[in-house]
């Protein structure tokens, strides 16, 4: 299971305000943080800076970069703030995100091409995001065959099904597990990753939600997942469920991590 630390984000307020300050002190602790924790790649997000994300963003990936050797998620939908990072990214990326919209594809695709990057496709078009799973895996098989059309690898490509509130539509959370498992078949050799906490918004015991999804889409297939590593709770189910899936070869990660103390309940 590949992870990726969500945390480095400007929606949080406490990382908007070091941003801001440009306290790279604050950071590099938050990214240093998360990979200890076993962040295998550490999301930068600079979003909340209207007319100055490319600034911002650009900031970010340099002051990660001095501190971890982890590689970065540059998560943007801003082409120009997705450039400038890129321009200054040292080593592999993982660009977040391509979708199947028009303009959206043709501005994205030539930087993943250019900087050789691997690449989130988000399963959505100029229609929005679809409700059933069956309208995210035919847009799935879209954009497999769009990207592996323009050279990249299946291995480079990690599939979205894209979390949607299950306060808002009760089959979403299930339109996404069914989802993975079908894009798991169709799409040979391409990976799948989500984030969770959307799935739990408006709810109560959002832990609790988030924990039991994850835990059904790594059942069916998920590859990656975008996550607060500093929660070892979470962490400890990311564990536990790849030890019981045979995941983890000869349970080795999972015996690692309880030597290490980091195995919740």
């Amino acid at each position: 299971m590949l992870i990726v630390g969500e945390k480095i984000n400007t929606s949080r307020a406490d990382v908007r305000e070091a941003v801001a300050r440009r306290d790279a002190g604050y950071i590099q602790d938050l990214a240093a943080k998360q990979v200890l924790a076993g962040a295998h790649l550490v999301d930068v997000n600079a979003g909340t800076f209207v007319g100055e994300e490319v600034e911002a963003l650009t900031w970010l990936v340099r002051t990660v970069q001095q501190a971890v050797e982890a590689p970065l998620c540059i998560d943007t939908p801003n082409p120009e703030a997705m450039e400038a990072a890129l321009a200054v990214h040292r080593g592999r990326a993982l660009v977040n995100s391509i979708t199947a919209e028009k303009d959206r594809f043709e501005r994205v695709l030539p930087l993943v091409k250019k900087h050789g990057c691997m690449v989130v496709a988000l399963c959505m078009d100029d229609t929005g995001i679809p409700a059933t799973a069956e309208e995210r895996v035919a847009i799935a098989e879209k954009l497999y065959a769009l990207l592996c059309g323009a050279g990249l690898t299946p291995e480079d490509i990690f599939l979205d099904p894209l979390v949607q509130p299950i306060s808002s539509g009760d089959t979403f959370g299930a339109a996404v597990i069914d989802c993975i498992r079908q894009v798991s078949v169709k799409t040979p050799g391409v990976r799948t990753i989500c984030g969770l906490s959307n799935v739990s918004y408006g709810m109560p015991k959002r832990k609790l939600l988030n924990g039991t999804f994850m835990v059904l889409a790594i059942g069916a297939g998920l590859d990656a997942v975008i996550v607060d590593p500093l929660d070892s709770d979470l962490m400890s189910r990311i564990y536990a469920a790849q030890a019981l899936l045979g995941k983890d070869r000869y349970c080795r990660e999972y015996l690692q991590a309880y030597r290490k103390g980091k195995l919740e309940m």
